[in-house]
């Protein structure tokens, strides 16, 4: 529906309304036509990228719409310059902004009913449904008590409810009513996989679709191939700017633990002062390996790489060597992995899928260093590694685009 919508009020009728003042332009001119079937199957591709990306949790409807469009847009112009076809700029600009103009005003009409009440059926841990932010919730407090209309029900549907809740829970059913176990409502606001037990397999297939793991390999070498030539001129006065700050070599090497828990060298800009024992870079100490707020050992040249994540372009070498993706779970220095695994059950599962610069967690929390802030960086984790493709991979990669303008989550 709402690509049809698209197509007639963003370019159907925009053109109609072109060809009335302009006759000539779109009835008789080819190019004109043939810019209007490229334009709309870029609109097309739009769309559905669109919403594919809108249905992940704190992804913006209207904060994806240019980036969305922008994308297929920009591609289909490359196109046209590649092969040499003449085309119409007008009619190109004016079918890009009648449709971004038609989602945005789709976007702010669908806002209203984006968000229905929760009644949340007591018992068990339902109850963690009320301490999400943004989420309207109610506690269903008698099966007696009548639900409005567009409501949804949530309840913990491992609990042992009493005959009088699951009678009224099956009446809600046959009624229509949607009802959602309390960890799917969790997933779905919060962009987090819970995970209590791995026997109770929430995450679908425990082992990721193999052939994505093919594509994305293909498609991380290709990014080499184009992204070396464009970095190389930045790595170059990165590597200038870092010698005539501080004393101590450019890089930084330090062991981690990758894909299926194989342990690499990831090789980064050096963003802090060497340290006055040696060896120190690649300490065991989980102290020594942790980056705090404020960091003192941080250089004055560091601190503006990390905001920017400049600091991280080396890894495109790790990403060549297949060490690293450029999307995915951040790899971990050895003491903290360990640490890690330790404290927190299934904290390998994550090394079920290749590391990369950024990921779901970064783009959504940021840098972290205490125990409950790694808890839930393992369940953004885990959502990624649950939804495994090339959908989150687009989101994460444009998201990525406004942490690096933003500084969001730099340490």
């Amino acid at each position: 529906m709402q690509l049809v919508v698209t197509l007639l009020f963003g370019l159907v009728i925009p053109i109609i309304a072109y060809g009335l003042v302009f006759p000539s332009a779109v009835r008789v001119n080819s190019v004109a036509q043939f810019t209007i079937a490229f334009a709309g199957s870029a609109t097309i591709a739009a769309v559905i990228l669109l919403t594919r990306m809108i249905r992940y949790p704190g992804v913006s409807h209207a904060g994806t719409i240019l980036p969305a469009f922008g994308s297929a847009y920009g591609i289909v112009l490359a196109a046209l310059l590649f092969l040499r076809t003449p085309y119409s700029n007008t009619i190109l600009i004016l079918c890009f902004s009648g449709s971004v103009a038609v989602q945005y005003a789709i976007a702010a009409l669908s806002k209203q009913s984006m968000n229905p009440m929760h009644y949340v059926v007591p018992g068990g841990r339902a109850s963690a449904i009320s301490n999400l932010r943004g989420c309207k919730s109610q506690i269903w407090s008698s099966p007696d008590i009548p639900l409005p209309k567009g409501t949804l029900i949530v309840a913990d549907l491992h609990f042992d409810h009493a005959d009088a809740w699951e009678r009224r829970l099956a009446e809600a059913a046959l009624d229509g009513v949607p009802i959602f176990h309390y960890k799917q409502v969790l997933e779905a606001q919060t962009g987090r996989v819970q995970i209590d037990h791995l026997s109770e397999n929430v995450l679908g297939a425990l082992i990721p679709s193999s052939s994505y793991h093919g594509v994305k390999r293909a498609v991380d070498l290709i990014g080499v191939l184009v992204a070396l030539p464009l970095f190389a001129p930045l790595l170059l006065v990165a590597a200038i700017a870092i010698k005539l700050d501080s004393r101590g070599p450019v890089f930084f090497q330090q062991e981690r633990v990758g894909f299926r828990t194989r342990r690499f060298k990831v090789l980064k800009f050096r963003t802090m002062r060497p340290s006055p024992e040696p060896g120190d870079d690649n300490s065991r100490d989980v102290g020594a390996a942790m980056t705090l707020g404020g960091d003192e050992r941080i250089t004055r040249v560091g601190r503006w790489m990390r905001r920017t994540r400049i600091d991280e372009l080396p890894q495109i070498w790790n990403i060549f060597r297949g060490d690293m993706s450029w999307i995915g779970p951040r790899p971990e220095a050895l003491s903290l992995s360990e640490w890690y695994a330790n404290e927190i059950p299934f904290y390998a599962y994550r090394h079920i899928v290749r590391p990369g610069i950024s990921g779901w967690a970064q783009v959504n929390q940021g840098h972290v260093t205490d125990l409950e802030d790694v808890h839930t960086k393992l369940q953004y984790d885990f959502f990624y590694v649950k939804h495994f493709s090339y959908w989150i991979d687009i989101i994460i990669a444009v998201r990525t685009i406004a942490v690096v303008f933003n500084g969001f989550g730099a340490k």
